[in-house]
């Protein structure tokens, strides 16, 4: 039976603990929810927003239910300050390794343990908590929504991406958004993310002619070729980044042949890649100096083809320091007495689909132990980040023109 969480009451809600252990007893590994995004939708109704439940995807080929939920939930009028998440989680992996059950939430030692605690249970529990303190101390003079998906952790191809054209078709617009990521490297306050790399998986395939290795003039071993232009693309200097961006690179994940015997000259070798790119690169240009360096080693090579497969996860972005990006920062200054650094680095999240509707920052927790064993935050931390998030709410009233 699914776990369907405690009903509390509605002065429970400012508790980010208490909602943060609720989160992580459901064992929504990406990207089944469980059930968790039904829980929040009741929390969130009796905090008065009106919910919109956003399914997306298809019944897979034997016939169960492939379908990922998503949530948006908006309350207020005016101008639209949304907080995005995602209550999917990576798998728990050996649970042996845990110290306690990955979906049993433990507190011990001051700290909050549990698959999610950190990535990113803890900071929906704390934007939920402080928006329950601010709606029952202030008078909300803007708009304020959740943008939650339960597809961030695997594909994506079905959460926020998949989310944002119905927020067109309700006529929904959003203004400024913080997606809750733990962004922080070592202690609450320390960093804004307000911009991302772009990322470009690729791989290349080289086919030469199979044969057995005893009589190599009768084929052709395309992976000495391979090896010069991993090589040479290993070696590159892509640029030396930019006032915002740290230099982009390309890294090799993969060289296979399939080769299962010692004694034949594989036909086709492919070699897999990944390239974080900052604002100096774009997709063409990358491919452009991909094939430059492909064909420089294989134009001069009848007995061998090659073929070059792309695929981009998301191109680089940069919110610009602003109003919104002074809100978030003095709000964490006021709580921490930290003036957070503001960054663009790490991997890639679903801000890179938001950042094409609206200015979007990133700001959580502390991701040091996030997709590890024994992931955990501070319970010290969750109320801090709690703190912030309602100054966050105080301050961004204060910026909305009257």
């Amino acid at each position: 039976m699914k776990n369907l969480g405690m009903i509390l009451k509605k002065d429970d809600f400012e508790d980010s603990l208490l909602l943060a252990k609720e989160l992580i007893k459901f064992p929504s590994v990406s990207p089944k929810d469980e059930g968790a995004l039904l829980y929040l939708e009741k929390v969130l109704k009796k905090l008065g927003f009106h919910c919109y439940r956003m399914p997306s995807g298809s019944k897979n080929k034997k016939g169960k239910d492939a379908l990922v939920n998503n949530l948006y939930a908006k309350i207020g009028e005016g101008k639209n300050l949304c907080f995005a998440g995602h209550i999917d989680v990576v798998p728990a992996g050996n649970i042996s390794n845990w110290s306690f059950s990955p979906f049993i939430p433990q507190v011990k030692n001051g700290f909050l343990f549990g698959r999610g605690a950190s990535d990113m249970k803890g900071a929906i529990a704390a934007f939920i908590a402080a928006t329950a303190r601010y709606l029952k101390k202030e008078e909300l003079g803007f708009g304020l929504s959740l943008l939650i998906t339960g597809d961030e952790e695997g594909v994506a191809e079905h959460g926020t991406k998949a989310m944002l054209p119905r927020l067109k078709d309700l006529e929904e617009t959003i203004d400024h958004c913080i997606v809750g990521e733990p962004t922080n490297p070592n202690k609450i306050g320390e960093m804004i993310k307000i911009g991302r790399r772009g990322s470009l998986h690729g791989i290349i395939i080289l086919k030469g002619k199979q044969g057995h290795v005893a009589y190599p003039h009768k084929a052709f071993n395309s992976l000495p070729i391979m090896s010069k232009i991993v090589y040479e693309l290993s070696n590159i200097i892509l640029d030396k980044g930019n006032k915002h961006f740290q230099p982009s690179n390309l890294e090799f994940l993969s060289i296979d042949t399939d080769n299962k015997v010692e004694n034949i000259i594989p036909s086709t070798i492919t070699s897999n890649f990944n390239i974080r790119f900052n604002t100096l690169q774009t997709e063409k240009k990358l491919k452009n100096l991909i094939v430059k360096i492909i064909e420089k080693y294989t134009s001069n090579e009848p007995n061998i083809s090659w073929d070059l497969n792309l695929r981009l996860s998301g191109d680089p972005f940069l919110t610009k320091p602003d109003n919104f990006v002074d809100v978030v920062s003095n709000s964490i200054t006021k709580v921490t007495g930290i003036r957070p650094e503001l960054s663009t680095s790490g991997g890639t999240s679903d801000a890179r689909f938001i950042k094409d509707l609206c200015p979007v920052i990133e700001f959580g927790s502390v991701g040091k132990t996030m997709h590890q064993v024994d992931e955990k935050i501070s319970v010290k931390d969750l109320e801090s980040l709690t703190n912030i998030y309602f100054q966050i709410l105080k301050n961004y009233n204060k910026m909305i023109p009257k």
